[in-house]
């Protein structure tokens, strides 16, 4: 059943919506560019804040340019609830969620020391690149790695469980052999180890000191290699069957009312709410 469009939202508000969320005008596209230009510039003042020498220089100064990144990102959030027909969606929508985070660290900071570096939550909203340069092929691709591995789930279930078992025998058993006086001072603590090396990432902080607990110790590093190339070769398995369709292409349209995204390419009005694109 065909729906039948809603009415249309005042002419400045239409054309404010195609700058702030739509990229395919030249002035939706110079926005949205210069609005990834201002989160990377807002997240490296936050890094180099984070630096002691850098900070004792020029503290004052980042922290006036945070500021003003902070209220340009707010004032744009406030836009973005303004132009959409229904705001409430938005603000719970994925990215909206992402924007409103993106402005908050700094209000806190005032009340709690050290909050702003949580500002670098600015980074997600460069995910809006996938819109702006066109590359919505990617995001199909995206969709079909994701589609392998729900196809390799059970399979990746399976794998885990085993893991997991391994290393819990293993654990238990380097604190029966080596006890507590080799660092071994518990079994959790003997499962920290199995992981670590089972995963082949070696800190070093605890050791096996016995001949039996090196041989097993050996034994779970070589386990370790071949561990870790099981996941890949499942999902690789999964991607390589026919049933892995191409990936999809979408329209690249957001709709102005529910937000909504993944319109086939043919399509003319939203497929969640009806409205016409």
């Amino acid at each position: 059943m065909e729906a039948s469009p809603q009415p249309t939202s005042p002419g400045w508000r239409l054309r404010a919506y195609s700058i702030i969320f739509e990229s395919d005008t030249p002035a939706g596209r110079t926005f949205d560019i210069v609005l990834l230009c201002a989160i990377l510039l807002s997240v490296l003042a936050v890094m180099l804040e984070s630096v002691h020498r850098i900070n004792s220089l020029y503290g004052p100064t980042l922290r006036a340019i945070e500021w003003v990144f902070t209220v340009l990102f707010l004032i744009e959030y406030v836009a973005r609830l303004i132009v959409v027909r229904r705001p409430l969606t938005y603000a719970l929508s994925l990215l909206g969620i992402i924007d409103f985070l993106s402005v908050v660290p700094t209000l806190i900071s005032l009340a709690l020391a050290g909050s702003q570096y949580l500002l670098v939550i600015r980074t997600l909203r460069l995910l809006r690149v996938f819109r702006i340069f066109k590359l919505g092929q990617f995001v199909g691709e995206g969709e079909f790695i994701v589609r392998a591995l729900k196809a390799s789930r059970f399979k990746i279930l399976v794998f885990l469980t085993a893991v997991l078992t391994l290393v819990i025998v293993i654990g238990t058993l380097m604190y029966v052999v080596e006890g507590g006086q080799n660092g071994f001072t518990s079994i959790p603590q003997s499962i920290y180890w199995a992981i670590v090396t089972l995963t082949t990432v070696g800190y070093g902080d605890i050791s096996p000191v016995t001949v039996l607990g090196r041989t097993l110790a050996s034994i779970l590093m070589i386990l370790g290699y071949a561990i870790i190339a099981v996941p890949t070769g499942i999902v690789s398995a999964q991607m390589a069957t026919p049933s892995a369709a191409a990936p999809p292409a979408y329209k690249q349209v957001i709709c102005h009312v529910c937000q909504a995204t993944d319109h086939k390419p043919e399509a003319e009005y939203c497929w969640r709410c009806g409205e016409k694109l």
